[in-house]
């Protein structure tokens, strides 16, 4: 069958698109917030990350929340282990309710050479209250938008956050 130069030029454009347009859950630019919480022009959690490197609080708190919840099987900043594989690779193929159902559900890939089991995580607070949070962090890391480690510098907690974190852990 010949070659069709459309569908040659079309996957080249692609291949030089910005990696934050593989992002299934669209552009990742802030365009509102509410309560320091970033959204994206399609209602997904964002982050926001200012010319200084000053991330936002969810962003940070995404961060201490990943490492005390998913870092023993998903590896440090998301990168994957023997045990789990890497989110930031994952998130460039899963859009903000595919991941939050994930989370919620667990999902089990049972084949020849291997069990994936992930648990369900819906009745623990510890993760759900902070799901958001969580999904913005890996967001900005598997878009390249924040590197390795802690944050240096985060956005101080929102007014009224303590209250709703109290609420939702009880």
């Amino acid at each position: 069958m010949p070659a069709r130069p459309g569908a040659a030029i079309a996957a080249c454009l692609l291949s030089l698109m910005p990696s934050a347009l593989a992002d299934p859950s669209g552009d990742p630019a802030a365009v509102s917030s509410d309560a320091g919480e970033y959204s994206d022009k399609q209602g997904n959690p964002t982050y926001k990350i200012d010319t200084d490197g000053t991330v936002d609080w969810y962003t940070a708190i995404g961060y201490i929340r990943y490492t005390a919840n998913c870092m023993q099987c998903h590896g440090p900043d998301g990168l994957g282990s023997s045990f789990a594989p890497a989110l930031t690779d994952a998130l460039q193929d899963l859009n903000y309710s595919q991941f939050l159902d994930t989370i919620t559900n667990g999902k089990q890939n049972v084949s020849t050479s291997q069990d994936l089991v992930m648990p369900a995580f819906g009745k623990n607070p510890n993760v759900m209250c902070f799901v958001d949070a969580i999904f913005i962090y890996l967001r900005a890391r598997s878009d390249g938008a924040l590197g390795r480690g802690q944050p240096a510098n985060s956005a101080p907690r929102p007014k009224g956050y303590s209250a709703t974190e109290d609420a939702c852990l009880g």
